[in-house]
């Protein structure tokens, strides 16, 4: 589905991904182990409003789309919630039991992880090199990739062609010599897009920052521009409103799925027709329209009832 919508309304509100074996160790993990535990364990990182959390009487309160959406999984199954909040580097070792580092296009594989959730739920981008470490739901939310830059910038907000490749090209074009912040292991990655061979001068800050904090780097003078996915650059339009522009696209549109570790089919499968009951109900969209209701307005087409995934 190709994205035409005028540019003048991406200015106003714009778009947005999110994330980041010799064999693992094994671990019960299925649907008859979740039953049979009792509890369905679901890995997540603050992200956006896809996992928000807030303190409380010395805890933490868990909010958003993906907790609202494995809750109701969980209810659906007859078993107890649990959220685990992942490390936001390793948390693919603690689904599959292994840490890894995603570089130059290559899945290295290091040491040993404990498993510590049945699923990761936390705005996670289907990307094909994921694919060889879990396996994907079907999709639920629509995203893509935008490069977000200062106000004084001299790149300019590119004029939409009706074609997401010809944008792209002319994103790229303006890049030759700038500085452009992205994020390892995740759809900030800049390797993803190829945007070395643009003559982009690529800033990939060590320790890695959290995506929330992309637009507050630019801003203190660390890089002209970053890369950010459309949820948070929702976000960061309102809350820089005059502070940033978005130049245009740097990917085509992606999509967000659940992970599961290659031993869980069942509890995949699950998922899916789950997915399925609550888009045909109403409670998916009701869901949508709570967390992000802007959405709608660059992506109706998706979120028709009873759209069904191509995953």
């Amino acid at each position: 589905m190709a994205l035409n919508l005028p540019f003048k309304k991406l200015l106003q509100i714009t778009l947005f991904c999110s994330m980041g074996f010799s064999s693992p160790p094994t671990i019960a993990g299925d649907l008859d182990n979740i039953k049979a535990s009792g509890v369905l364990r679901h890995l997540g990182v603050p992200y956006a409003n896809f996992v928000k959390q807030f303190p409380k009487d010395n805890t933490y309160i868990e909010t958003g789309f993906d907790i609202e959406l494995i809750q109701g999984f969980a209810d659906h199954l007859g078993v107890d919630y649990q959220f685990v909040k992942g490390d936001g580097h390793n948390i693919i070792g603690q689904l599959i039991g292994q840490n890894i580092e995603y570089t130059d296009g290559q899945i290295v594989y290091l040491d040993n992880e404990k498993i510590q959730g049945d699923l990761i739920a936390s705005g996670v981008t289907n990307l094909e090199w994921r694919k060889a470490l879990f396996d994907f739901s079907d999709d639920y939310f629509p995203a893509g990739v935008w490069l977000f830059a200062r106000v004084d910038s001299p790149m300019q907000p590119i004029q939409p062609s009706g074609s997401i490749v010809e944008d792209i090209k002319q994103v790229k074009a303006q890049l030759a010599g700038r500085d452009v912040l992205g994020q390892r292991q995740t759809c900030l990655d800049p390797d993803l897009y190829h945007l070395k061979s643009s003559g982009a001068n690529v800033i990939l800050p060590n320790p890695p920052l959290r995506s929330a904090f992309m637009i507050p780097a630019i801003l203190a003078w660390e890089a002209e521009s970053t890369l950010l996915d459309v949820v948070d650059g929702l976000a960061a339009l309102e809350k820089w409103a005059g502070e940033i522009k978005v130049i245009g696209p740097i990917s085509e549109e992606q999509r967000l799925a659940v992970a599961f570790r290659k031993n869980s089919p069942e509890l995949r499968q699950a998922f899916n027709a789950y997915l399925k009951v609550i888009r045909a109900d109403g409670r998916y969209l009701e869901m949508v329209k709570k967390y992000y209701p802007e959405v709608f307005n660059f992506y109706p087409d998706y979120f028709t009832i009873g759209n069904e995934s191509d995953a």
